[in-house]
């Protein structure tokens, strides 16, 4: 085992000095700031992709600069491990130490105890490959992050502008390539002929569907769906909006996915251009997240979001399994966070095991590997379909007795090529439920009738320290402080139809209160006065409490 080049890190880290205040910490979406304060950690996430990639024998390592959702000014960065999914949760809380190492000096310490602590074989290779969204700071930030793999001697290939979902997908593929398990050709072009044939292949047949508008959320997504649409051809007519990535604060601003989920409606620009009865779809900025939505012959906003996407295509496999002759073999299940609409659970409960589990696709995403084909989408609109390697062999192998066994057979083999199954997906996902739509000749009005949502809101407290609050059953219920939730259940009990959930949120200092009940002024009244009660107990100053609290 070699040593680390202690010479090469020191030379390059006195260029990326981090800033004495600050404090960085690896969450869910990983780093996550200002753009103009994270580089210091793009250098040293460098160092931690390559270290990385020689833990893992030379495996590559995905790095994505992104802040997705978040406005223009933000940035972040994510690494992504050799299936194309998240960073294993145990070098989170190493990439957290590292990052707020406060000196050159202090982080080669660090370094040391790191390698010494995971055993990593400094002789091996490392090899990374990295994009970015196209933020203004993206630039700046590669930079760094070459700098840190420079710093290490580590292979890199540059993937350029693309979306988060095109990373994950490249990562996969490149770690496969030549194996039993090849996920596809390791390029952008791979990715696009991977989804659109597989596409072509499952809208054989069917009827034209009506024009889809994309809202691109004027970010990454953008110039993608461009690509995608000329691999389309004429099997389905796209409109893209939204997609001015070089207009300076453009991107998510009341455009996107996050925008028309927390706002719960159209985005301006759209307003003199969707007609009533057109589907549309939004985007956020890196392209992970989808949002559908139509307007009603009244013009009034329908939204179908995560849950809504989950109950389409989760009961769309289910009868394709069926249909196949595999229902026996092939055991479809769904996984949701307490942010699912009860009525969600319910319609899917009645069809399929349902399972919540803790906020974050990290905790959805490891237990729909459990099931032989696991569905899972957050009601924000991200998510994906997993089929295990058990599911995938059963179908490529089972022979079928009749034609339409032979027909479902077709289109889950295709399927499995339209999804990508190592990341949420907009593109992919957006492909997925118009293949549905197709199949049911399903508008958004039939769509949108599988089940009706119950009324709900979400309201962000701002307290002083948010680990004061633990939760326990999925983050359905606090522990601490204790006393509240029994505070929480009291009130409860006074909404017909009622449900709430208190939980700390994973990156800022806030704590997130949840609500539903049968009539949006309660479910609203709710979640205030839940929203009151978790102030009270944070001890906030009563000059500050938000007025709709009272």
């Amino acid at each position: 085992m070699s040593a680390l080049p202690h010479d090469n890190i020191r030379s390059l880290s006195v260029k990326h000095e981090k800033p004495s205040k600050l404090k960085f910490q690896y969450g869910t979406a990983g780093f996550r700031t200002l753009g103009e304060t994270l580089d210091s950690v793009l250098f040293r996430v460098g160092i931690l992709a390559a270290l990385r990639s020689k833990k893992l024998d030379g495996k590559t390592i995905g790095v994505m600069v992104t802040a997705s959702h978040n406005p223009e000014p933000d940035n972040g960065v994510k690494l992504v491990d050799p299936r194309g999914e998240m960073l294993e949760s145990s070098w989170e809380g190493h990439a957290t130490l590292l990052a707020n190492a406060q000196t050159t000096d202090a982080l080669l310490v660090a370094l040391d105890e790191f390698v010494k602590l995971t055993k990593i074989d400094l002789s091996k290779p490392s090899r990374v490959v990295f994009a970015r969204d196209t933020r203004p700071s993206g630039p700046k930030l590669v930079e760094s992050l070459v700098d840190g793999l420079e710093a290490l001697g580590a292979e890199y290939r540059d993937a350029g502008v693309t979306t988060t979902p095109v990373l994950h997908y490249l990562v996969r593929a490149i770690n496969t390539k030549g194996t039993k398990e090849a996920y596809g050709e390791d390029t952008e072009h791979g990715y696009l002929t991977k989804l659109s044939d597989a596409f072509k292949k499952l809208i054989g047949g069917k009827a034209a569907p009506s024009p889809l508008l994309i809202d691109c959320a004027n970010g990454v997504g953008a110039p993608i769906a461009v690509k995608l649409c000329e691999y389309l051809g004429d099997s389905i007519p796209i409109k893209l909006t939204n997609t001015a990535i070089d207009t300076k604060g453009a991107l998510n601003n009341s455009c996107g996915a996050d925008f028309v989920k927390t706002s719960q409606k159209l985005p301006p620009s759209l307003v003199s251009v969707l007609q009533p009865g057109q589907r549309a779809c939004s985007l956020d900025g890196d392209a992970d997240r989808l949002i559908y939505y139509y307007l009603d012959d009244r013009s009034q906003f329908h939204m179908l979001d995560g849950d809504k996407i989950t109950a389409l295509v989760a009961s769309f496999i289910v009868d394709l399994v069926k249909a196949a002759g595999l229902d026996e073999q092939i055991k479809v299940g769904v996984v949701q966070t307490a942010y699912a609409n009860g009525s969600s659970t319910k319609y899917l409960s009645e069809r399929l095991p349902v399972k919540c589990v803790p906020t974050g696709v990290k905790h959805l995403h490891h237990a729909a590997e459990h099931y032989h084909v696991g569905v899972y989408f957050e009601a924000n609109g991200h998510g994906t379909v997993l089929f295990s390697q058990t599911a995938q062999d059963q179908i490529t192998t089972h022979k079928p007795s009749t034609p339409a066994q032979s027909t479902a057979l077709n289109h889950l083999t295709n399927l499995i090529n339209l999804i990508n199954q190592t990341v949420g997906d907009a593109l992919s996902d957006m492909l997925l439920v118009e293949v549905v739509l197709a199949h049911k000749s399903y508008s958004g009005v039939e769509w949108d009738s599988l089940y009706s949502d119950l009324p709900n809101r979400l309201v962000k407290v701002v307290v002083g320290d948010r680990n004061a609050f633990t939760t326990a059953d999925a983050e359905r219920r606090l522990v601490s402080p204790p006393g509240l939730q029994g505070k929480i259940d009291e009130l409860v009990r006074r909404y017909d139809g009622g449900r709430s959930f208190v939980r700390p949120s994973g990156t800022e200092d806030v704590v997130r209160v949840y609500a539903e009940a049968v009539i949006k002024s309660q479910a609203d009244e709710l979640a205030f006065r839940v929203a009151g009660l978790v102030f009270d107990e944070a001890g906030g100053d009563p000059t500050q409490r938000p007025k709709e609290f009272l």
